[in-house]
């Protein structure tokens, strides 16, 4: 059985929801407040919203946070056959979950690739962009011309041959095993950025009970995910991009160990820094990529009080706090 997670004050107060789409449905899970607007949290590469469940119950209670499984992740319907997935798919969710819920401004909280994404909104349409938290990325690592023409070959055949396999019908179920095997599984994958004992997290939503042997699981996220068509963006495209995001709040976390936060991203992070007194940057020691889920104190040390001052409580919510 996979085990139970803990759960909190914040945790209780949690809904699933699920979000209407064209080709299905977007999951999510609504911690806190429901009567304001939320902050938006995306997840990473091959993650779900399991990674954010250590660190949302120690942000402020007066804001709510929605964190959704990015298509084809966790317990969202996959893209369409004939689809790939890319960061213009994925970053087009964005204003289509405004548009569910009637936002006309939205906060954004992202790891990994989700905050590439929320970089990449911000950039996009700034104006209806209030607040900006980047966990451990901003822009994704470079690759060298040859490498990322050789990887993009690759994936393109790759997601073509799945899109067969799915379009013919004949499935098997992928390979089972036991949770612990599993728990190393993910951590492996992730270079060990997340340890076994905390796998459970990102295995609680994209794994299924194997119908062929007994107390197994697999993994039952979209194997077409894994061919996934980055988009390599050049120093001097990013650096627009950075000064198109204007002087919003903008926060930026780094796991001291992990890579992801370096030359690459040197000047996009200097130009949304300049002259800009919403702007912070801080350094989590010994922290992986994914620091939120191992170090998730120190992380909402940084974030709690960004999150009051650009987010404060609304006259509604303290009214609320009073009775």
């Amino acid at each position: 059985m996979l085990k139970q997670l803990p759960v909190t004050n914040k945790f209780l107060q949690c809904q699933e929801l699920k979000i209407p789409a064209p080709w299905g449905y977007i999951s999510g899970r609504w911690y806190g407040d429901r009567t304001e607007r939320p902050i938006l949290a995306l997840h990473g590469f091959m993650d779900n919203l399991g990674s954010f469940d250590r660190l949302v119950p120690l942000l402020p209670d007066h804001v709510g946070v929605l964190c959704i499984d990015l298509p084809g992740h966790g317990r969202s319907s996959p893209l369409p056959l004939g689809i790939r997935y890319d960061v213009y798919n994925d970053v087009f969710i964005i204003p289509r979950i405004m548009k569910h819920f009637g936002w006309v401004k939205v906060s954004l909280m992202g790891h990994s690739l989700g905050a590439f994404y929320s970089f990449i909104y911000a950039t996009m349409a700034p104006n209806t962009v209030d607040m900006v938290i980047c966990i451990d990325c901003v822009l994704l690592p470079k690759f060298d011309s040859d490498v990322a023409l050789e990887s993009f070959r690759r994936n393109l055949e790759q997601h073509m041959v799945q899109d067969e396999i799915l379009a013919s019908g004949n499935l098997r179920e992928p390979p089972s095993y036991k949770l612990p095997k599993l728990e190393m599984a993910v951590a492996n994958g992730t270079l060990s950025s997340v340890t076994p004992d905390l796998a459970q997290h990102l295995l609680h939503r994209q794994v299924k009970e194997s119908g062929l042997n007994p107390d197994s699981f697999y993994l039952s996220i979209d194997r077409r995910i894994k061919f996934y068509n980055y988009w390599d963006i050049g120093a001097e495209l990013s650096a627009d991009m950075a000064r198109g995001v204007g002087k919003k709040p903008f926060l930026i976390i780094k796991g001291s160990m992990s890579p992801f936060l370096g030359p690459h991203t040197d000047e996009a992070v200097s130009i949304l820094a300049q002259d800009n007194p919403h702007f912070e940057f801080y350094e989590v020691e010994n922290g992986t990529h994914h620091v939120h889920l191992r170090f998730p104190e120190e992380c909402a040390k940084y974030m709690c009080p960004f999150i009051q001052y650009h987010r404060p409580p609304s006259n509604a919510t303290l009214f609320r706090g009073k009775l």
